[in-house]
């Protein structure tokens, strides 16, 4: 009789499921926006109503919906970027680390954003990653995640920040500023449980 083995995931396993994962992610979200062209953005209305009751289902929804393509076209690359690198610290963690983004801001996004707008896009999504990522190395204390978090800051920082800033009417802020807080808090919450660990690498 044979004994029942467990499979150690090494980080090459955990690399390329990753990858899948991100990969598959962004090519549902161009799958859906052919098919809302396709139907003459029947799916926009799907979208966060602000301030609608009925619009709060778009709070799951919005995330995977664009405007066109050249909106979902913009959100592509950060979210894969951002997705795979935090995704390799765990899908499983990382699905609960989006699911709070995404819930959090799409609460703000109803509360804060003009009356009977719709919200749609993964951009919240993108900028809890970032906040997420660039913090998550000094809460944990690690010396890669947080080598991770300042070239992370410094390459995309200054556009992220000024994307979270009331600058463009035509741009939800509310979504991207939401979406930066609700990533740092991930951060915290989701951190690995017990007393506050020494600096690691």
């Amino acid at each position: 009789m044979t004994e029942p083995h467990t499979r150690v995931w090494t980080s090459a396993d955990r690399g390329k499921a990753a990858a899948k994962m991100m990969l598959v992610w962004v090519a549902a979200l161009w799958v859906l926006e052919a098919v809302d062209h396709a139907t003459g953005h029947a799916l926009d209305a799907y979208g966060i109503v602000a301030r609608d009751p009925d619009g709060l289902g778009g709070i799951i929804t919005a995330p995977f919906l664009h405007f066109g393509f050249d909106h979902v076209a913009s959100n592509s690359v950060p979210l894969l970027i951002f997705g795979f690198v935090a995704a390799l610290g765990g899908i499983r963690r990382f699905l609960a680390v989006c699911a709070l983004i995404v819930v959090a801001d799409g609460l703000g996004v109803w509360l804060l954003s003009p009356t009977d707008s719709i919200t749609a896009g993964a951009s919240g999504l993108v900028f809890g990653l970032f906040g997420y990522l660039v913090i998550r190395g000094f809460v944990e204390r690690k010396l890669l995640g947080i080598a991770v978090g300042v070239t992370i800051a410094a390459i995309w920082g200054g556009t992220m920040l000024l994307s979270a800033l009331p600058t463009d009417s035509a741009v939800s802020w509310q979504a991207h500023l939401v979406g930066l807080v609700a990533g740092v808090g991930a951060a915290f919450l989701f951190r690995p449980a017990g007393r506050r660990p020494a600096l690691t690498p």
